[in-house]
């Protein structure tokens, strides 16, 4: 990456090599335990008795039997596999062309108090290598070398993350912090955490600012912000999208620093070359649409007014609605039918009415035709934030879990009439259903709805009807509506013949894949490009790709935990023509940057991955117990899988068949849930409501 400097943490080996290790504690990122068990010590370290493997134990020669591994658990151990020697401050100008590089010196007065003087190995390294930047958060060290450091080094004095002393004064880094105009008597800039310009309140939340970056700046001092990964939880006000984090400090005025240390330089190299100056221009609906799912649903609660609110204020081209349909008659947006995933109704007096309908699921559910809309909408039942990625401990916007209302299909379709938006998205599920055991036929239901709100004789609006049931989309195919018919293909398939695209283009104009049908995955690593999407495409069907989330689990190793190299993939490489996302702001903000359009001049940091490389890289090295496993193929779409029994004829409004209670549930649960459409269920809801 260009404007890239190269970080090494300088721990010095027993006979004064200079090597490169992030801890000084070799044990967490390398095989230094395995290979000398018993040398194991223990010292004195910033004060305080600290247990492992110290460099100052062993000599370059004994290191060279171990090698580097991970050292962050949450990232893959694949590459731990290959023996990765341990670099020598000097092995470094030979790895890389023309680098810029920066020596951190964490421990001077440690490595002084072992015999070893890290100041005479700085000074004898300035002599045959070329150091950009010198850092420390020991001024003393800094100032020892000072007179003899030329003008091509700057020295930058690092402060710690926790406001301790510095050992070489005596001085709290706080009082350091108020005395910035002595530091530039020594130093030409200070790197600080990012919390010491935005701290972070106990829940995880931005607070205000601090002035530190420009205080420096009046003193003359660069400033450089330090702990930026792209996957760790960064605070809430960034939905989880690190370049978003990166903009707030390097694209915001008075705030701006004058460079950051990332794990992930990719990423801020992306926010300072294509997204520090976004272009105003393209706040268009030109391709890919921006779709948002069940809203802005990565800050809000699904299918709620705010989530829909910010969907539109975030940028999306077209806002969806899944529909669902309360026990008297009014269709809703609901993410999902079973409300125990989207409300708090487990807490409610509604609990009672669970039960178990085989026809939409096998597990124990409270459905939207349970309740009434009035039920839904004017009770103690409230919204909640929808957690996808829940069982990597990574909730959303937490301040708003259970915030917002829930909207009637009507309120919708005037919600995103006279907006800024392209067009809306209608979700219809468990159509069949409805029809058969409700009495319920929303095909009708939403022709009218559509028809009386104004989008059956305007143009202004796209209204696309989606649903992956081909027979909802056959029937209004029938009606010869004017709407666009999106067709939801299965998940997992990675080919489709051309007998089922034949089939899919008799009733669809355009289909929903999920973005893992387009590449197949194994542990994580993309192994291969499917050839779904050249299918599709060839047979003239318009593809929207789904469902697209900023958190860093959700995208495969290949995209470095950046939301944003994903999406830059599926557009330039898959020119897929839509994205369903959580967040409309992450895709809205990629529109606008600056890069698009720069063909061969496009920077590096913006050119798409080459999908699968990282997994060829590790079966290139041919290393027992590192590749990952083989997958099977994926399933082949054919014409019997997209064919389905005609829409279904509507029945008079009666019972559930086959509504079960749960386990331990009482007679009378199970008969009010049966009842749903019922008057017999008004009356236990009334009388539960008493």
């Amino acid at each position: 990456m260009p404007d890239t400097s190269w970080w090494c943490d300088v721990q010095l080996t027993k006979d004064a090599v200079g090597i490169c290790i992030g801890n000084i504690d070799m044990k967490n990122s390398t095989t230094i335990a395995t290979a000398y068990p018993a040398r194991k010590s223990t010292y004195v370290v910033d004060g305080a008795p600290k247990a492992g493997w110290f460099s100052v134990d062993f000599n370059m020669s004994e290191l060279q039997t171990v090698a580097l591994t991970q050292s962050i658990w949450s990232r893959t151990d694949k590459f731990d596999y290959y023996g990765y020697a341990i670099l020598s401050v000097t092995d470094l100008p030979a790895i890389v062309k023309r680098p810029s590089l920066w020596l951190n010196v964490q421990h001077d007065i440690f490595y002084r108090q072992h015999g070893l003087s890290m100041r005479s190995y700085m000074l004898s390294i300035l002599k045959r290598v070329s150091v950009n930047y010198i850092s420390s958060p020991e001024l003393g060290f800094l100032q020892s070398i000072a007179p003899r450091v030329g003008n091509k080094t700057k020295l930058v004095y690092r402060f710690p993350d926790k406001l301790t002393s510095d050992p070489s004064t005596n001085q709290t880094y706080s009082s350091m912090l108020s005395n910035l105009t002595f530091i530039k008597t020594i130093a030409s800039g200070i790197m600080v955490p990012k919390i010491y310009i935005w701290p972070v309140s106990d829940d995880n939340y931005l607070m205000p600012s601090k002035s530190i970056v420009q205080d420096a700046h009046k003193a003359g001092l660069e400033i450089y912000a330090s702990d930026f990964a792209n996957d760790r939880i960064i605070p809430y006000n960034y939905s989880y999208d690190p370049l978003g984090e990166y903009l707030s400090f390097v694209s915001n005025g008075d705030f701006s620093v004058d460079g950051v240390l990332t794990d992930f330089p990719i990423t801020a190299s992306e926010a300072i070359g294509c997204f520090n100056n976004l272009n105003a221009s393209k706040a268009d609906h030109g391709k890919p649409l921006i779709i948002s799912h069940n809203g802005a649903s990565g800050d809000y609660p699904d299918c709620t007014d705010l989530a829909y609110q910010n969907a539109i204020k975030d940028g999306a081209d077209m806002i969806d609605c899944t529909l669902q349909v309360t026990s008297d008659g009014v269709l809703i947006c609901m993410s999902s039918i079973n409300l125990l995933g989207t409300t708090n109704v487990q807490r409610t007096s509604f609990s009672t009415l669970a039960s178990v309908i085989p026809a939409i699921q096998p597990t124990t559910g409270v459905f939207t035709f349970n309740l009434t809309w009035e039920n839904i909408s004017n009770s103690a039942l409230t919204p909640k934030m929808s957690s996808p990625w829940s069982n990597y401990y990574l909730e959303r916007n937490p301040r708003y879990t259970n915030e917002g209302k829930f909207l009637k299909f009507t309120d919708f379709l005037e919600h995103g009439k006279n907006k800024d938006l392209s067009g809306i998205m209608v979700i219809i599920e468990n159509a069949a259903f409805m029809a058969k055991s409700l009495g319920f036929d929303i095909i009708e239901s939403v022709t009218t709805a559509l028809s009386d709100a104004g989008y059956s004789n305007q143009t202004a609006k796209e209204v696309m009807i989606q649903s992956e049931d081909s027979a909802v989309l056959v029937k209004f195919k029938q009606q010869k509506t004017q709407y666009k018919l999106v067709y939801t293909l299965p998940q997992d398939i990675g080919d489709a013949s051309n007998s089922s695209l034949a089939e899919v283009k008799e009733f669809a104009d355009a289909v929903v894949v999920d973005k893992r049908s387009v590449f197949a995955q194994s542990l994580h690593f993309i192994i291969k490009q499917t050839n779904l999407l050249k299918d599709l495409q060839s047979a003239g069907l318009a593809v929207y790709a789904q469902v697209f989330s900023n958190e860093f689990v959700s995208q495969p190793w290949d995209f470095f935990s950046d939301a944003t190299v994903e999406i830059n993939s599926y557009v330039q490489t898959l020119k897929v023509d839509g994205l369903i996302t959580d967040f409309p702001k992450t895709v809205r903000r990629y529109k606008r940057n600056s890069c698009t359009g720069l063909g061969d001049n496009t920077p590096v940091y913006m050119q798409t991955v080459n999908v699968g490389d990282l997994a060829k890289l590790i079966k290139s090295q041919g290393v027992p117990g590192a590749q990952p496993p083989a997958v099977a193929p994926m399933p082949v779409l054919n014409a019997s899988g997209v064919g389905q029994p005609a829409f279904p004829p509507v029945s008079p409004k009666g019972s559930l068949p086959g509504a079960s209670s749960p386990p331990g549930s009482s007679p009378s649960a199970a008969y009010a849930a049966a009842a749903s459409t019922c008057s017999l269920l008004l009356a236990v809801c009334a009388a539960l409501l008493i």
